[in-house]
């Protein structure tokens, strides 16, 4: 082909089928005529490949397909025989089409620059790839990029997202749980997110089924559905990064929980009987502590009251005993110097002792009568002193009958002659 590669003639031949359907060209004089019109005109309509298009010059021929030969012979003419520039627009002809192409292909290159422009927020993180490769990971803010050169993938590594798992396993003890599980995490590593981990998302469902299986085989029923259910949550956790670190997946599970954890609904209703008589066993525990903290320091309180008044009336009668044997003693060295005297008072006292605790006393006395002693207080009734002073029998005494009965016990003693009378103890006692 004319010396022309194979390469170079195709993309010619492209570009004059786009020309020819323009239907337009600039002319060096500026003027617009059709592509097929050569310059002496005369109805000679001719299209790009050399045929005539049936003009009213001319008879009509047949058009078949252009011949492959003369449409880049025709286009190496238009641009590079004539002007000895490319394309034509350098030519002498064409003095302007130079600053055309060079416009043209500044503005392509604006284009190219300003399309490079991309913002990271500040919770994402920008990954750069270079020809398919890892080349650089970018922070919050505004950035450029050689497109069509660099790739960019821009991810959010602050939201936590959510992984749900539904599924029924087998315990310990070969009963079957339905387990209801959510995971949440986000991305920690994000080259290692996106390089080393066709899907993650997946990859982090099957880590999950893993984990959670490995856990549940190996814990009992009762502890799955009472007190052992963060302990199962924890432990999955544990595992899951684990593996997700020995993969490389780059993600970071943030919590694990674990919402529902129940036998299958056919045998429910005996599991949750079973549940409820532990429940009441736990309560009624509870309820016997609550008593015995209640129950054992009030009693340990009133052990501790009696103790204390046992002691108080310990030493009470300890020192009341110590008190009588003392005043006893005192009162015996008082007897021993006047016999007399300590006996005539001790029997005072006593008598007064005596009547301060009732209203009446009679007193049968040697020779037939009959004494009445009347207290101080009860001496303004009247009744009763009229009874008395009706009473031949019955001696009415004042406040002074008492101070002068040892005189009289004296002359008592006196008239009978006898060295010792004793006192006669009342005969009644009244109100």
């Amino acid at each position: 082909m004319h010396g022309v590669s194979p390469n170079l003639a195709a993309r010619m031949q492209l570009f004059g089928v786009l020309h020819w359907q323009s239907s337009c060209e600039i002319t060096h004089r500026g003027e617009l005529s059709m592509a097929w019109n050569e310059p002496g005109g005369g109805g000679n309509r001719q299209n790009p490949w050399g045929n005539n298009s049936g003009g009213s010059g001319g008879p009509k021929k047949d058009q078949g397909p252009p011949d492959l030969d003369e449409v880049v012979k025709n286009f190496t003419k238009k641009f590079s025989g004539k002007g000895g520039g490319f394309g034509g627009f350098g030519s002498a002809k064409t003095p302007g089409g130079g600053i055309s192409t060079v416009f043209i292909l500044a503005g392509l290159t604006l284009i190219w620059f300003l399309s490079g422009w991309y913002k990271v927020e500040p919770a994402e993180r920008g990954l750069i790839l270079r020809l398919g490769e890892y080349h650089d990971t970018v922070g919050p803010g505004p950035h450029w990029y050689p497109r069509f050169i660099d790739t960019v993938e821009i991810h959010d590594i602050g939201v936590v997202r959510n992984y749900p798992l539904t599924s029924t396993m087998l315990t310990q003890d070969e009963n079957i749980v339905d387990i209801d599980l959510r995971v949440q995490y986000v991305i920690k590593d994000l080259k290692d997110y996106v390089l080393k981990i066709k899907d993650p998302d997946r990859t982090l469902g099957d880590i999950t089924q893993s984990a959670l299986r490995e856990v549940i085989g190996q814990t009992k029923l009762d502890a799955i559905l009472t007190e052992g259910r963060d302990v199962v949550a924890a432990d999955t956790k544990t595992k899951m990064q684990e593996l997700l670190d020995s993969y490389g997946a780059g993600l970071q599970v943030t919590q694990l929980n674990l919402q529902k954890a129940d036998p299958p609904s056919a045998v429910k209703a005996s599991f949750d009987d079973v549940i409820k008589a532990r429940e009441d066993r736990e309560r009624f525990k509870n309820e016997a502590q609550a008593y015995a903290n209640t129950t054992v320091p009030l009693a340990e309180g009133q052990a501790k009251r009696k103790l204390e008044e046992a002691a108080a009336y310990k030493e009470q009668v300890v020192q009341q005993a110590e008190g009588e044997a003392d005043r006893f003693v005192k009162l015996l060295t008082a007897y021993q110097k006047a016999p007399e005297v300590t006996r005539d008072r001790l029997y005072i006292e006593t008598m007064e002792s005596v009547f301060s605790r009732v209203n009446k006393v009679l007193v049968d006395v040697e020779g037939g009568n009959s004494l009445m002693y009347l207290p101080l207080d009860r001496m303004g009734v009247q009744p009763q002193a009229a009874s008395a002073l009706q009473n031949p029998n019955i001696e009415t005494i004042g406040g002074s009958s008492l101070s002068q009965l040892p005189s009289r016990l004296e002359a008592q003693r006196n008239t009978t002659g006898s060295g010792r009378v004793a006192p006669r103890i009342p005969s009644r006692v009244g109100e």
